[in-house]
């Protein structure tokens, strides 16, 4: 199985190896920009992933989807809204990272004067020493949770949405146990 960085598959995980305990669920990172040639090369059996990927030959179920928030310094002006609306970043220095899974801009940003950094966990890392401001889904904010850096949800901001997908023609017995329990079907149940 494989996850995108802030995918939450726990709970779906305890499932299985409460019903499957003699089937290991091997949990294999991946990241988004490889996410589809994973599997289509069969690294993984199945994925979770974030939308949008090529469907073409793949089923895929949208799970949730997640809000996008604002990370600054703790010590930033943008600390004193509960919420943030894209009004309130005017004359922000947005970074955007070179894994940004969003592709959100925002106008009256300003474009940083260096490189964009490599990765969200860099980017923030950045903001957090007080420079410009980065907008991630929520659970990759929660996931580089920082002490010296905050986030504030984006209202109205675009939603970035996480599925379950695999390859239609690898539908194996497995694949099918976990999309039951992805769909919250019990023990018992029958797939219908």
């Amino acid at each position: 199985m494989g996850a995108i960085p802030g995918a939450t598959p726990g709970k779906w995980i305890d499932t299985w190896n409460e019903r499957m305990p003699h089937t290991a669920l091997e949990l294999i990172p991946l990241e988004v920009r490889d996410q589809g040639q994973v599997l289509v090369d069969g690294r993984v059996d199945a994925a979770l992933v974030r939308l949008p990927i090529p469907r073409e030959g793949l089923h895929v179920i949208p799970l949730y989807d997640e809000v996008p928030v604002v990370v600054c310094a703790r010590d930033s002006h943008l600390t004193a809204a509960d919420e943030l609306d894209a009004d309130d970043l005017t004359g922000e220095v947005l970074i955007v990272p070179d894994d940004d899974v969003l592709g959100i801009r925002i106008p009256g940003t300003l474009e940083p004067s260096f490189a964009p950094p490599s990765d969200t966990a860099e980017a923030i890392a950045t903001v957090a020493a007080g420079v410009g401001i980065v907008i991630v889904p929520m659970s990759l904010a929660r996931l580089h949770h920082r002490k010296d850096a905050v986030y504030r949800p984006l209202r109205d901001g675009p939603t970035s949405t996480v599925a379950l997908a695999w390859v239609a023609e690898r539908t194996t017995p497995a694949v099918d146990a976990f999309v039951g329990i992805v769909r919250g079907r019990t023990a018992n149940s029958s797939r219908g």
